[in-house]
């Protein structure tokens, strides 16, 4: 089986245990993720099967859409609910108009640096930050560029204390941090209590499908085809570029083909319309990139 299933992750999953879990159900050998989502974090992690696991160098880079709730008042040592807390602040009600946090949250908009979490995967001499962390050990870490295009509050909970928003963001970005600045800005402290992510580029929450109805639906052929999504699928906003038969072994051999087209991907087919996968234009030479079969 080749293709790429949507996850809806349940809470108290790696991402790795995901990928085990898939390959068990659907019976294949390869499989792998397009980007780590944090165990206590749910939604959208897409899956790539078979072959479809070399189409990674292209989904990993994509933005993504979340759910976010920050727990005001309290602040833990890794920015959610998993943490030891650490420190406590008073939350001003008065803070907590919709107005006064909408006002807020739109500061976050636009281009800006982030400092990465000790809690995290980042790797400094050889060493993820959050290995550092658990002894004790803070390091200086390089702040990153992100971007957040839109941020949305949908509700206050002014008796837990809580807010929950949606996020727009580029690849990068740290909802646990943004969930501690946001409360900086509110005159308090806070951490991120929970996080769903409703969507990566074009994959969302509503073509995903959770671990147990997968299972449950295993020997439903029209069920498991209508949750594969296809290479074309996934390119189809890629021109195309049909090759004659004779062009076709040697483009799979890796042979350079000269195409007059501008620089760029573009999706291969032959003379009969079948779909054989991406090629790169470069200076006018047509290029095999990812070849599924």
């Amino acid at each position: 089986m080749q293709g790429i299933i949507i996850i809806n992750k349940p809470k108290g999953f790696t991402s790795q245990d995901v990928v085990s879990k898939i390959k068990k159900i659907l019976n294949v050998k390869k499989a792998g993720h397009t980007g780590t989502l944090d165990p206590m974090a749910t939604g959208v992690l897409p899956i790539l099967l078979g072959n479809y696991t070399k189409l990674s160098k292209y989904l990993i880079e994509h933005d993504k859409t979340y759910i976010a709730k920050i727990k005001l008042g309290k602040k833990t040592d890794t920015g959610d609910s998993e943490g030891n807390i650490i420190g406590e602040k008073e939350v001003i009600l008065e803070n907590l108009s919709e107005i006064k946090i909408q006002n807020i949250l739109d500061t976050f908009i636009g281009i800006q640096n982030q400092i990465p979490p000790m809690y995290s995967a980042i790797k400094v001499n050889g060493k993820k930050l959050y290995e550092y962390a658990r002894i004790g050990k803070t390091l200086e870490v390089n702040p990153r560029k992100i971007e957040i295009y839109s941020i949305k509050l949908l509700n206050i909970d002014k008796v837990n204390f809580e807010l929950e928003f949606e996020v727009s963001c580029s690849k990068g970005t740290y909802i646990r941090v943004l969930c501690e600045d946001i409360s900086k800005k509110l005159n308090t402290v806070g951490f991120m209590s929970e996080l769903k992510r409703t969507s990566v580029d074009k994959f969302n929450i509503e073509s995903s499908v959770d671990l147990y109805t997968l299972e449950k639906n295993i020997d439903n052929t029209n069920f498991i085809k209508s949750k594969i999504i296809s290479m074309e699928q996934v390119f189809d906003n890629l021109d195309k570029i049909k090759l004659f038969e004779k062009q076709i072994k040697p483009f799979l051999n890796g042979v350079m083909l000269t195409f007059k087209k501008e620089d760029g991907i573009y999706n291969i087919y032959n003379q009969a319309n079948n779909y054989l996968g991406t090629g790169i234009i470069k200076n006018n030479l047509l290029k095999r990139d990812v070849i599924i079969f």
